[in-house]
């Protein structure tokens, strides 16, 4: 287990790269603290695989340093490091069997026979193998492969850290939220450093004691999942993480009031702001109206999912999302909105400012 440490880390896949926009990866500083489970969330292309990489040492930073436990390997090769990464699509050895595919990393390292017998049952009953630990690899599915892959990267207990880039695309459904259960069993029995990328909130959610949100090659949050929907750094942030996302609102602010399509709305604290400003609410902090006391609405449809309904609106020509809790009503001659005080979050140029006396957002 390591902490690892981005000390001043940018990359750009260009030989001369002249601008911020040319880097697949901009400025970021930042320590993973020694045992906890990250997250790397974001849409395709936004430059988790290239951290990820980066931090494995298949690829070296064009600035700044990688530092394990304060000792700098940035361009350090990847067996020098110490980690096991798993990847989208399986690597396995299809002349091998199952067991011995999930050996072989601890027969490198010369483990007792009897230690490698233990660990890889263990692994076999974690990945639901068992049963298949001395069938050939050839001829398995794709989901039964990469879970082997998984079992792999699981099998060693002694690594500084375990890298996942999207492990559970080619996994049926099912299968994905008990490998989720177990790699969060494994990081609690063992305490490993992990990092897992993935575009899916809902993996990244459920895996993570910490979420790092990017966009456009930048680190944009990092937070826990209620820091993250309950105060999003970032537009981007209010957007990606919830379904359905955030409410934006160009909004006229003037210290505690903001001007939504011509109605005053109390922001509950003094605000500065200058620049292109938002207001941001989730449809959970939406409140529906009758009386025309609020910012004027229009029901345009009611998307029953089950546990509760999607309210979707018109405000001044915008669609916005409310959530009607099940066995809420919904008033048919609905004509306006109000925001929960505690839903509300004011952006400047896309980031998020913090009222008067509020500290740090």
């Amino acid at each position: 287990m390591a902490k690892i440490t981005l000390d001043n880390l940018a990359h750009s896949y260009l030989p001369a790269p002249k601008t911020e926009d040319d880097f697949a990866l901009k400025e970021l500083n930042h320590d993973w603290t020694d045992g906890e489970a990250y997250a790397l969330l974001g849409a395709s292309g936004c430059g988790k695989s290239t951290l990820l990489n980066i931090i494995s040492g298949l690829l070296i930073p064009s600035q700044g340093r990688v530092l394990f436990d304060d000792k700098d390997v940035t361009t350090a090769p990847t067996a020098d490091r110490n980690i096991a990464q798993v990847f989208q699509f399986p690597v396995v050895y299809d002349t091998m069997t199952v067991r011995e595919n999930l050996a072989f990393p601890l027969k490198n390292r010369g483990m007792d026979a009897a230690e490698i017998k233990r660990l890889v049952q263990k692994v076999g009953a974690m990945i639901d193998m068992e049963s298949q630990l001395d069938r050939k690899a050839r001829g398995l599915t794709a989901d039964a492969k990469q879970k082997i892959s998984l079992g792999r990267g699981m099998v060693r207990e002694d690594v500084n850290a375990l890298l996942f880039d999207e492990p559970l695309t080619v996994i049926d459904p099912h299968m994905k939220w008990e490998l989720r259960t177990q790699l969060k069993k494994l990081h609690s029995d063992f305490g490993h450093t992990m990092i897992y990328v993935t575009h899916d909130q809902t993996e990244a959610l459920t895996f993570a004691d910490k979420v790092v949100v990017m966009h456009d090659g930048r680190v944009v949050q990092i937070g826990t999942p209620q820091e993250l929907f309950e105060r999003p750094a970032h537009t981007f942030v209010g957007y990606f993480i919830g379904s359905p996302g955030m409410n934006l609102f160009d909004a006229e602010i003037d210290g505690t009031q903001a001007k939504i399509a011509g109605t005053t709305v109390d922001l509950g604290g003094a605000y500065v702001a200058a620049g292109k400003t938002q207001i941001g609410v989730r449809p959970e902090f939406i409140r529906l109206g009758s009386n025309g006391a609020g910012i004027p609405a229009t029901i345009k449809r009611i998307e029953d999912v089950g546990r509760h309904r999607i309210v979707r609106l018109d405000v001044a020509g915008t669609e916005i999302s409310a959530i009607a809790a099940e066995g809420e009503a919904v008033a048919s001659d609905t004509n306006c909105i109000t925001f929960a005080p505690e839903g509300v979050n004011v952006y400047v140029n896309d980031w998020r400012i913090a009222a008067s006396g509020e500290g740090a957002s």
